[in-house]
């Protein structure tokens, strides 16, 4: 048991680092779009951010509620550490898949659709009292923010767009575009300290559910004296090293780059100014800020795609490629489902080899 799980804590740190170059598109595509830094001085701005938002979420916000509320998506009836291995395999997998076609889905969505797919193939799929798998206090605030949390970043960066082009209307275009450019840095470096912050979270939220269901199974005292609420907690006490190396993992994968989500955030979705990348960062950090304070995972991809929507319909409607959008949303909405039927595949093998 011990071996599989140091094998799950291997594949959870990688999960991570995929998630960093998957999701780094979401912190760079507006600032490299612009030119305001190049795509390496790009990455290694956000990457710097992303692990610096560890110091924030532990001395600053003192807690990861996000972990947390990950940890606790699935009743921890049903949590082995075979569940949580195949949840993980699936969702490298799909991550992998999407990253290739260069499609931004949500690695927290694939991540939670994992664990709940082989958490219900490991219960009897289907089968009486299968429902109360998933903890649906947690689970459903999540669901609902697929759609939330795009939606808020849209009309936060919309209304904040609004309000610098009215405030700025006077001002010489070309003076008011680089004190923009320079803004940008400042925007771009808060969106990251919100994905940073919300994305590492998760990773600890699936390696902490398998830490506690080892020591509870080893009969650790100190596990088995306090009730499971508050078991959480106690393991980023014990483990102190795995919020520190989630943090690193995904800055590190960040510093990778995905160029081809880049694109795709960047150019396809609408054409992004200086002025625009300030308030479509702007708006997609204050959105993960929020749903990081409320403990609710959310897709920092989904976030900022909304977002840069939101700046494009400032403009004009038309000046939002919906062709594109509309195929991002069918990914969105899929990506919990399939991610879930990988899992419980992967599971049923596992299942049958061993």
């Amino acid at each position: 048991m011990f071996t599989l799980l140091i094998v799950i804590i291997a594949l959870a740190l990688i999960f991570d680092y995929i998630n960093g170059f998957h999701d780094a598109a979401n912190s760079i595509a507006t600032i490299v779009s612009t030119k305001v830094l190049t795509p390496f001085q790009a990455v290694l701005w956000a990457a710097v951010f992303n692990f610096g938002a560890y110091f924030i979420s532990k001395y600053l916000i003192g807690e990861f509620k996000i972990g947390n509320t990950i940890a606790k998506s699935v009743n921890e009836n049903f949590i082995t550490l075979e569940v949580i291995f195949a949840g993980l395999i699936a969702a490298i997998i799909w991550n992998l898949f999407t990253w290739k076609l260069g499609i931004p889905s949500s690695s927290s969505h694939t991540l939670l659709g994992g664990f709940i797919g082989a958490a219900i193939a490991h219960a009897g799929a289907f089968s009486e009292g299968g429902i109360d798998v998933i903890n649906y206090a947690k689970v459903i605030p999540t669901l609902l923010f697929i759609l939330g949390a795009p939606l808020l970043g849209m009309f936060i960066a919309f209304f904040i767009t609004i309000l610098i082009v009215h405030m700025f209307k006077r001002s010489n275009p070309y003076k008011a575009d680089t004190w923009f450019k320079r803004m940008q840095l400042a925007s771009s470096a808060a969106f990251s300290l919100g994905h940073g912050g919300n994305d590492a979270q998760k990773i600890m939220g699936i390696i902490g559910a398998a830490v506690i269901y080892y020591e509870v199974q080893a009969g650790n005292p100190s596990y088995l004296a306090i009730e499971s609420k508050d078991r959480f907690s106690h393991f980023v006490q014990d483990y102190w090293w795995v919020p520190f190396t989630s943090f690193l993992a995904i800055g590190l994968g960040t510093l990778s780059g995905g160029w081809k989500i880049v694109k795709t955030m960047g150019t396809r979705i609408t054409k992004v100014t200086p002025l625009e990348g300030v308030s479509a960062e702007t708006a997609g950090a204050i959105t993960l800020y929020l749903t990081e304070h409320l403990g609710i995972p959310v897709s920092t991809t989904h976030t900022i795609t909304g977002s840069i929507i939101g700046v494009g319909a400032t403009k004009r409607l038309s000046a939002v490629r919906w062709g594109v959008t509309v195929s991002l949303l069918w990914a969105w909405l899929l990506t919990i489902p399939v991610s879930a039927i990988m899992a419980a595949i992967v599971y049923y093998i596992i299942r049958a080899v061993t």
